[in-house]
């Protein structure tokens, strides 16, 4: 059994549970955090780095704001410091602190305005970039900058390190885009900053408050140091980030401070609202994929194609496309990236033209092209053009997804960020490349590299296992390193992703105008107070070093490889923050959308576990002997300490409870497991955590209800008017609540085993299969029909069994056998393992006739290639196919439709089957195409039930949301002319609960369409 788990207090709790009452009685509306989870969540971003806040704020607007800095100028919380928060993704540790984080990401979400026609947007500091774009996009505008984070980055991330990306030759950086911030000052003022001519700069700086000092300092600075200052900055288009001393006069002589507030990373203000200029989309474009046998070779041409004026150019390496071509995304691209005869290809130039018409666009494409196919035939492998809007997408997002991509390796040692942003003027970036190369070289490191080369930014994360005492002080090395290379060359250490940590080289970079960031930061913040240690400081305070901020790798050390290895990547997430995509149409996070929590994200169950993980290492438990050891307990005595520590108030504060609460919520819809670029699986690691959570604790009364649901199931579909009654009746139902179950399917009329008899559809066995000819074979396949489809939906089995009789085929069905899902989701792993593997050696002894095992339902289906993959006792010898595998695979047996029905049809996808199989899913759209008919896969996310999910009580209302999010428009926007299917049973029932009306299962539409 394992241990109550408590971690050690933190010295400013009382302090700050005063801060936070103090809040409230100022009017704080927003949420306040201080329980162990939350902060264990917040410690850490996409950097390497780890500390622990002492609380997170999350604000409801700028009066929120203005209330903070009104609390904190109190003498009663002078020590308590301040890190503002956006997507959480910076590489450099930017908002991480041991303070109070200020995340506005959860509330301050709005879009204020849009003004198309001034081309102005007015938008809250925590509105999403992509969520801006799809707001703009009716209006055929966008906002510019773009990142590879641009789905989960707020606005107030963006300027706080005044992000860009891809395509910053073209537009620029944030602060190019910026007219106006809202500010809140640490004494609390509230000013909107905007570019101000001379006569209004004169006016402001006779105030007599904090505004009025920080324009007479920055004003000061400006023109007194201006010569040094021109010396100084770098003539980059990644100019300096932070204080951009160089920028506060604009070339049509106004001041503007946002120059100086525009990667800031929060040391100067909390903004709270921003002004924006946005521009018109681009009318057409295409992108044309270059294909290299080296890098090297891609690097060197990457000057060619910049000088032709193109809109931008990426170079990826070897490394990160071997990655991505085992990633979600590979399927939709693989074909702008052919295997070539003489081998794969080492690196790639995705080169993006953009035009005002096609006209323009085809001559401009004709212009590259025409140059890459005289060039030398050894120069280049081939290439080919991507000219559709959905291929440009699906190709840019493996490029963005790169930065999680590098992640994604087997073992301890893994890329991580620490140099991975410099940036020198493009001319040198290939020397300074092949000198970067060679310093990792020397070291004996592995790595990944890809750029912006039109810009000279290279990303790179050399491999290392900061568990090691050998691999830390490479950090040190290596920073030092490329800070004496960027200078040679004429760059910079911090050209994309912020300062952080790494503000240490600033004093020696900036040299004799280093004491003018120190007055900047003084005039905004005299007690150094926001962000300290960033940048520069406003105090005796020192600035952070990069190897005296406590590392990741020092707790992961406590876990040990082994026990890290055993729990499903948990404590390898290295925060990219994918699961934080605010769109309701992307799978990966269901619960993080529903709620705003990032507690219920695979990013913060991940940290939870390795928190746990790490507690329970601290007291010399190994987790994996527990559950050796539990499973081999005696029943009676387990549930006698179970009882006791279930009432015990001393385990109240139990860590075990708030990473049990954060697993309540997860849908296990497998989505992580698909879409995590390094592969996270939250269903995997806490069916494990449940499973000796609940050899402490007592489960709810829910929990054996659902595990048993394989074998009551049958029995009582024996009494289905008796159980129809209990699921349809108002006491029957009031009596399901109080087991904690809601919203159960009734079951049909309609019997399967009937059915099939009529049908002369026999159940298989090996012995009944072993005496077909092999003729006979060859037309066979054996159904493997779930629990659910069975007895809850029938007439899905009944449909797939019709359509293969037409096809001349011989199905068979299974016999009946438990799956196991339900009991791998609540944690009963020693019964599901026991399940497998009986299941297993049945459909093995099928699979060794050599006859196809085609499942029904495709999160059932898909537990065979997952769950029982992990297992060697239940690992298949054959896969039991998706429906849509097989029928692909026999596609010619397919009879053809005569006439095109005068419909539209529309499939949803389960998610799990999205993620987890997306080849198979566009099989669907080849299948109705046989039939001459265009099969539209709708962008939906989660319906929200997900198996037993939004059948239990606890979860319906986060159900019901996730359903509101997104199926609910979706279905309501069709017509008589519409055909709405789902692939999943879930889906189906929770469509059937929330619209009262049947959504058909595809397999049931082509059964019908065929004669």
């Amino acid at each position: 059994m394992i241990p109550r788990l408590v971690s050690a207090k933190d010295s400013l709790q009382q302090q700050i549970g005063a801060f936070a009452r103090r809040l409230t009685a100022l009017g704080f509306r927003g949420d306040v955090e201080m329980d162990e989870g939350a902060r264990t969540v917040a410690s850490t971003d996409n950097s390497i780095y780890q500390l622990k806040p002492a609380a997170i704020l999350y604000p409801k607007g700028a009066d929120d704001l203005k209330i903070i800095a009104t609390a904190m100028s109190e003498p009663a919380f002078s020590d308590i410091t301040i890190a503002p928060r956006g997507g959480g993704t910076g590489t450099n540790g930017q908002s991480l602190t041991s303070g109070v984080v200020v995340d506005c990401s959860r509330h301050m979400n709005r879009i204020l305005e849009i003004d198309p026609v001034r081309r102005i947007a007015r938008v809250e500091a925590g509105v999403v970039k992509d969520q801006l774009n799809k707001a703009l996009k009716p209006h055929g505008m966008f906002f510019a900058p773009e990142l590879s984070t641009s789905n989960r980055a707020t606005i107030g991330g963006m300027i706080s390190t005044d992000a860009c990306g891809q395509g910053s030759c073209l537009y620029g950086k944030t602060s190019n885009h910026v007219l106006g911030l809202r500010v809140v000052l640490s004494d609390g003022s509230d000013w909107w900053s905007r570019p101000l001519d001379s006569g209004t700069l004169e006016e402001v700086k006779t105030r007599p408050d904090r505004v009025g000092e920080i324009y007479t300092v920055a004003d000061a600075i400006a023109r007194d140091k201006r010569d040094l200052i021109e010396a100084t900055f770098p003539k980059l288009n990644r100019y300096m980030t932070g204080y951009d001393l160089a920028h506060l006069r604009r070339k049509d002589g106004r001041f503007d401070l946002n120059a100086v507030l525009c990667g800031s990373e929060g040391t100067l203000a909390m903004i709270a609202e921003a002004e924006l200029n946005i521009l018109p989309l681009p009318a057409q474009a295409a992108l044309i994929n270059i294909r290299y046998d080296a890098f090297n070779t891609a690097l060197e041409d990457a000057r060619l194609l910049v000088a032709m004026k193109v809109a931008s150019v990426e170079t990826v390496d070897e490394k990160v496309l071997g990655l991505a071509k085992g990633d979600i995304v590979w399927t939709g691209i693989a074909r702008f990236f052919p295997e070539d005869t003489s081998g794969s290809a080492n690196g790639i130039n995705i080169v993006e033209v953009l035009a005002d018409d096609r006209e323009e666009l085809e001559r401009k494409l004709e212009e590259v092209t025409t140059v890459l196919d005289a060039g030398p035939p050894a120069r280049h492998k081939g290439y080919t053009i991507a000219r559709e809007r959905s291929e440009i997408e699906a190709i840019w997002s493996m490029r963005k997804r790169a930065v999680g991509l590098l992640g994604n390796v087997e073992g301890p040692v893994r890329p991580v960020p620490f140099v991975e942003d410099t940036a020198v003027p493009p001319e040198h970036l290939a020397a300074y490349i092949r000198e970067f190369r060679a310093l990792l070289d020397a070291e004996g490191l592995d790595y990944g590299m890809f750029g912006h080369v039109d810009a000279g930014v290279l990303h790179v994360r050399p491999a290392l296992d900061l568990t090691r005492d050998d691999h830390q002080p490479l950090v040190r090395k290596i920073s030092d390193g490329v800070v004496a290379l960027t200078r040679k060359y004429g760059g910079v250490l911090w050209g994309e992703h912020g300062k952080g940590v790494r503000s240490e080289y600033v004093p020696d970079y900036f040299g004799e105008l280093y004491p003018s960031l120190q007055e900047i930061k003084r005039s905004f913040d005299p007690g150094d107070r926001l962000n300290p240690g960033k940048i520069a400081s406003g105090s005796s305070k020192p600035l952070l070093k990069i190897d005296e901020v406590p590392l990741r790798g020092d707790l992961d050390r406590i876990i040990g490889n082994d026990i890290r290895a055993a729990f499903d990547n948990a404590a390898y997430c290295n925060g990219n923050g994918a699961c934080f995509d605010f769109d309701a149409a992307s799978p990966m996070c269901p619960s993080f959308k529903a709620t705003g929590d990032k507690r219920y994200s695979p990013k913060g169950r991940a940290a939870l576990m390795r928190e746990w993980l790490r507690l329970l290492a601290e007291r010399r438990v190994d987790p994996r002997r527990e559950v050796e050891a539990q499973r081999r307990s005696n029943g009676l005595a387990s549930l006698f300490r179970r009882v006791i520590n279930s009432v015990n108030p001393a385990n109240k504060d139990d860590f075990s409870h708030e990473v049990r609460a954060a697993m309540d919520t997860c849908l296990a819809c497998k989505a992580c497991a698909g879409q995590c670029p390094v592969k996270v699986s939250v269903p995997a690691f806490r069916s494990k955590f449940l499973e000796l959570y609940y050899g402490r604790y007592l489960r709810p009364l829910k929990d054996p209800i659902v595990a048993a649901i394989e074998t009551t199931l049958p029995l009582m579909a024996r009494i289905k008017p008796a159980y129809n009654l209990l699921t349809g009746s108002s006491a029957g139902q009031a009596l399901m609540r109080i087991a904690g179950l809601t919203a159960l399917p009734t079951m049909p009329a309609i019997s399967l085993e009937r059915e099939a008899a009529r049908l002369g559809v026999q159940v298989a066995t090996p012995e009944r299969l072993a005496k077909l000819s092999p003729q006979e074979r060859d037309r066979t396949i054996v159904i493997v029909a779930d629990i659910f489809s069975t007895h809850f939906d029938p007439a899905v089995v009944i449909a797939a069994l019709k359509l293969m009789l037409k096809m001349g085929a011989k199905p068979w069905l299974a016999a009946s056998q438990r799956n196991g899902k339900a009991l791998h989701v609540h944690g009963y792993l020693g019964r599901f393992e026991k399940e497998a593997a009986k299941s297993r050696e049945y459909l093995d002894r099928i699979s060794q006739t050599d006859i196809p095992l085609v499942g029904i339902d495709p999160s059932m289906t898909l537990t065979y290639r997952s769950e029982y993959a992990a297992l060697p006792v239940a690992k298949l010898q054959r896969p039991v196919l998706l429906l849509q595998e097989w029928l692909a695979a026999n596609l010619d047996q397919l009879p053809q439709q005569q006439t095109s029905p005068d419909k539209h049809f529309t499939l949803l996808p389960h998610c799990t089957e999205r993620t987890n199989a997306p080849a198979a899913l566009k099989q669907w759209s080849v299948l109705f195409e046989r039939l001459g008919i265009k099969l539209d896969i709708a962008d939906v996310g989660c319906c929200g039930m997900a198996g037993t999910f939004g059948h239990e009580v606890r979860n319906r209302a986060i159900s019901e949301k996730l359903y509101a999010m997104s199926w609910q428009g979706k279905i309501a926007e069709t017509s008589d002319q519409d055909v709405v299917m789902a692939t999943g049973f879930s889906c189906r029932s929770q469509a059937a609960k929330m619209e009262r009306r049947t959504t058909p299962h595809p397999i049931e539409i082509l059964n019908s369409l065929v004669g």
